[in-house]
């Protein structure tokens, strides 16, 4: 029997990162601490802004939505994120190319996505449905699935929390696989499970739970005693002599 790994999700949490518009004294102090924010300003016509606008170049490059990178017209904005900046309609998700705005956000490797967008393309899915796993789901055979898609390959019972066994790759309830695979007791002719480290006894082509491998006589339990077979019935000695006297 399998226990089925319970997990907080495996997708990773998503970092979803505001665009803030900020004052000059504010956009030094978080470069300076090495914040984590994109910041939203705009260029200044004044001398004192001419030297950084100089040193502007958008992250886009040649395909530059303004179609020059170096472009600081004053009154038009722009994002810095980190070392990068952008003019604000260059600062766009890499996959659906819609402008970030004061939208929230995710950087990876280099790229910027949306949010949706990166939901889409990263985040963890389930193995059955398909659809985004978005809180605790669970793991079988290194695979993600919601707990209500893990069920029972016959009966459709959830499996989260609950001990199970598997045939052929497919996962299935202890009631259903005792039911379609188990050797059945001789005896009381239920199915042997094995659940929770259950014993039997086999011989020959017969097999027996634990505890109903008794004398068919006397009823006194054979296990780990010498026993005599009668046609179907299996006997401790003193009645098998008994029988036979």
């Amino acid at each position: 029997m399998t226990d089925v790994d319970v997990l907080s999700s495996r997708m990773k949490s998503r970092l979803h990162l505001q665009t803030k518009t900020i004052g000059a004294d504010r956009i030094k102090k978080a470069k300076d601490n090495n914040e984590d924010i994109a910041v939203l300003s705009m260029f200044l016509p004044n001398a004192s802004a001419v030297e950084e606008n100089r040193s502007f170049y958008c992250s886009l490059g040649d395909y530059c939505r303004l179609g020059d990178p170096r472009a600081t017209k004053a009154g038009t904005k722009k994002m810095e994120y980190k070392t990068r900046q952008w003019h604000e309609n260059c600062f766009c998700c890499c996959v659906c190319k819609m402008a970030i705005g004061t939208k929230s956000f995710i950087p990876r490797e280099q790229e910027i996505y949306c949010a949706g967008c990166y939901e889409e393309k990263f985040a963890t899915r389930c193995i059955k449905c398909n659809k985004v796993i978005t809180s605790g789901g669970v793991t079988y055979k290194n695979e993600p699935w919601h707990r209500e898609c893990f069920t029972c390959t016959h009966c459709n019972i959830t499996l989260a929390g609950q001990r199970f066994t598997s045939r052929d790759e497919k996962p299935y309830c202890a009631e259903c696989f005792g039911e379609l695979f188990a050797k059945r007791c001789t005896s009381c002719v239920k199915p042997i499970t094995g659940i929770g480290g259950t014993r039997f006894i086999s011989f020959e082509d017969r097999h027996w739970h634990h505890d109903c491998f008794v004398c068919a006589s006397c009823k006194a339990s054979l296990v780990g005693r010498g026993f005599i077979t009668d046609g179907p019935d299996i006997l401790c000695p003193d009645c098998a002599k008994q029988k036979l006297m």
